[in-house]
C-alpha cells in the first residue's frame, strides 16, 4: 500500500464513526396506545420510534399545560426528530383538572403507569428497557422530575394496586425538562403576583401553604433531591425570558439542589426564550432548534 492509500484508509476510518454518530432513521409512528386505565379512564400515548433500530432507547414524554390544558401532540415536532436521530418517545397523556377530577395525585399515577409499561412491554415495543428517561415541559417537566426522584414512594404507590404493571420500578436514567416546575411552594409564590386570579399550584393540588405545607414539599420534584436518588441524570432547559415560570426559582434552584445531591446535572439557557416552546418545529428557525442538538448530546452521554 503507497502513501495515498494509506492516507485515504485512515481518512476513511476517521469518518465511520462520525458517520454511524449521525445516523438518519426513518420514523414509524403508533397512534392511541394504551398504556393504563385508571379510574374507568383509559391513557392514550403516541409511539415514535427509529424504523429498523432493535432494543432502542426511549423517551417518555410528558406534555405541560399547567395540569389543566394539554395533550400527546405537544410532541408532534420533538418525537419525530429524537425518532430520527436514534431515540423512541412515548408522548402521553394524563388526567387534567376538571370538576370531580382527583387530578393530584392522579396525574402522578398516569405518568408513573406510563414509565411502568414501556419498561414491561419493552419487547414488543422495540426498546430496551433499561434505557428509559423521561421528557417534559412545564407541568409535565415537573410530572418527569417527580415521577423520576419519587415514582417508587408509598404516597405515590399505594394506589391502583392491580395495575398490571404496578411492581416496576420507576427509576430511569435521565430527565429532560423544559421550563418545569420543581417547588411548588415557589410557584405558589409566583402565582400571587403573576396570576393572581389563577394560582395554578394551589388548584393542582387543592390546598394553599397555609392550609397544608406538607402536601407541597410532597409534591415538589425539589425535595427529593438527595443523594440516594442520584443515579438519575438531569437536563433543565429553560429561557430567559420566562415569566409563566420563574427560571430563578425552579431550574435554577433545582439544578443547585441536584449539584449539591451529587446528581448528573447540565442546564441549558436559551437567550430570548420564554415559555411554550416545545411545540414549535425542531429547526434552525426555533428555539427548539437550539436545544436540539444540546438535547442529542446529553443523551448521548446518558441514555
Amino acid at each position: 500500500m503507497n502513501i495515498a492509500q494509506c492516507i485515504l484508509a485512515i481518512s476513511m476510518s476517521l469518518m465511520l464513526p462520525a458517520t454511524a454518530a449521525h445516523a438518519q432513521y426513518d420514523v414509524n409512528i403508533r397512534n392511541d396506545v394504551v398504556f393504563a386505565e385508571h379510574d374507568g379512564r383509559e391513557a392514550p400515548g403516541d409511539l415514535y420510534s427509529p424504523k429498523g433500530l432493535d432494543k432502542a432507547p426511549i423517551l417518555v414524554a410528558v406534555h405541560g399545560g399547567g395540569w389543566q390544558v394539554g395533550n400527546r401532540k405537544f410532541y408532534l415536532n420533538w418525537g419525530p426528530y429524537l425518532a430520527k436521530n436514534g431515540y423512541a418517545v412515548f408522548a402521553i397523556e394524563y388526567r387534567l383538572m376538571k370538576p370531580g377530577v382527583k387530578t393530584y395525585p392522579g396525574s402522578v399515577y398516569d405518568t408513573k403507569a406510563a414509565v411502568q409499561y414501556v419498561k414491561a412491554n419493552a419487547s414488543q415495543l422495540g426498546i430496551d428497557p433499561e434505557r428509559v428517561g423521561l421528557i417534559g415541559d412545564s407541568a409535565g417537566g415537573h410530572l418527569s422530575a417527580l415521577v423520576a426522584l419519587a415514582g417508587d414512594e408509598a404516597m405515590f404507590s399505594t394506589d391502583y394496586r392491580t395495575d398490571p404493571n404496578a411492581s416496576v420500578s420507576t427509576r430511569v436514567k435521565t430527565v429532560v425538562g423544559f421550563y418545569g416546575v420543581y417547588d411548588m411552594y415557589a410557584q405558589w409564590q409566583h402565582d400571587l403576583i403573576a396570576r393572581p386570579q389563577d394560582n395554578i399550584s394551589e388548584k393542582y393540588l387543592g390546598a394553599a401553604p397555609y392550609t397544608n405545607r406538607k402536601i407541597f414539599f410532597d409534591a415538589s420534584p425539589i425535595s427529593y433531591a438527595t443523594t440516594d436518588r442520584n443515579s438519575t441524570r438531569f437536563l433543565l432547559i429553560h429561557g430567559d425570558n420566562d415569566d409563566i415560570v420563574d427560571p430563578a426559582t425552579q431550574s435554577t434552584a433545582f439544578l443547585t439542589a441536584l449539584k449539591q445531591g451529587g446528581f448528573f446535572a447540565r442546564q441549558v439557557v436559551i437567550p430570548g426564550a420564554g415559555h411554550f416552546f416545545v411545540t414549535d418545529p425542531v429547526d434552525d428557525t426555533s428555539f427548539g432548534g437550539f436545544a436540539g442538538p444540546k438535547v442529542l448530546r446529553f443523551l448521548k452521554e446518558t441514555l
